[in-house]
């Protein structure tokens, strides 16, 4: 099968195991369920765990490639649950890098736009450069997600941070906003979705399909990637309001049954970014293949035609 429509992963140029951690989740099953890749969910490693991590990847080696997808990301709980928001998302990163680092082996970890403070007068894409070394995030998950950067950094160097921001699979049955809006169509008239927060809608398969290709890097092109932090989103920028009006459109439903309204009206305990498009300027010139726009990506994710994540033949 081709790479059609730009998010086709190539074929494999490293020769050492891809170890996926998080592999329960909606990006890290998809990137388990590469052929050759070893996947690890919660229940074949808690990477919160130290000496867990030291002895499920006693035998890495340094080819070894491993994509950690594990978070906790349940933003508005972790406002009152920090001890596990820190667990998972700060001492597990950080006993991945060392696991890394004593292997000689390569970590990817990946990271979020909330590490950035979502300030409205932005008036460009977000680069990596932007986050300001004395960042404050302004909620507990993206807090705990930039410590858990630095700590995996600080722990293993090498370690390269890959940013993205709201990610959805827009499954049937399915729990992130996509999905959400797929059964709110059916199930109410209308529906009030916030017009005052902008980012980069990202599809599951595309950004899957983007971490195995990183995760494929040459030897001979490594030093463009390993230690940097990269932005990995379909391209292009959106409200939520904007995305759920594209998921009514792309249903064959009245996008007009979808109304704006304000962050002000629907106040959650963590507060959102208002502003978080994060630019793939860095990825492309790292060398990889950038993701397509986001509109196209939506399309496909509401009426897949092909694998979940294709590959070259």
């Amino acid at each position: 099968m081709s790479d059609q429509e730009g998010t086709g992963v190539t074929n494999s140029t490293r020769s050492g195991r891809l170890i996926v951690t998080g592999a329960g989740g909606q990006v890290g099953r998809l990137l388990a369920d590469t052929p050759g890749a070893v996947g690890l969910g919660h229940a074949d490693l808690d990477i919160s765990d130290a000496d867990a991590v030291r002895r499920v990847l006693a035998d890495l080696a340094p080819d070894d490639v491993v994509v950690n997808c594990a978070a906790y990301t349940a933003v508005d709980a972790a406002e009152t649950d920090v001890a596990a928001a820190e667990s998972i998302n700060v001492a597990g990163p950080a006993a991945l890098a060392g696991a890394t680092a004593a292997a000689g082996a390569w970590l990817i970890h990946l990271s979020t736009d909330y590490v950035f403070s979502g300030d409205v007068t932005r008036d460009r894409p977000l680069e990596p450069a932007d986050l300001d070394p004395d960042a404050t995030p302004a909620t507990v998950y993206g807090r705990t997600k930039l410590d858990g950067e630095r700590a995996a950094r600080s722990t293993d160097p090498r370690t390269t941070i890959v940013r993205t921001a709201w990610v959805y699979t827009g499954a049937v049955g399915g729990s992130d906003f996509v999905s959400t809006m797929r059964r709110l169509e059916v199930e109410r008239d209308t529906i009030g979705v916030v017009d005052d927060q902008i980012g980069s809608p990202t599809y599951a398969v595309d950004l899957a399909a983007a971490l195995h290709q990183l995760a494929q890097t040459p030897p001979e092109h490594m030093a463009r990637v390993v230690g940097t932090a990269l932005h990995a989103t379909n391209a292009g920028r959106c409200s939520w309001f904007d995305l759920a009006q594209a998921v009514f459109a792309g249903l064959g439903a009245d996008p007009d049954r979808v109304r704006p309204v304000t962050t002000a009206e629907f106040p959650r305990p963590a507060p959102r970014p208002a502003y978080s498009v994060l630019s793939g300027v860095s990825w492309a010139d790292a060398g990889l293949r950038p993701l397509r726009e986001w509109r196209p990506a939506l399309d496909v994710a509401l009426h897949p035609r092909s694998l979940p994540l294709p590959r070259d033949s």
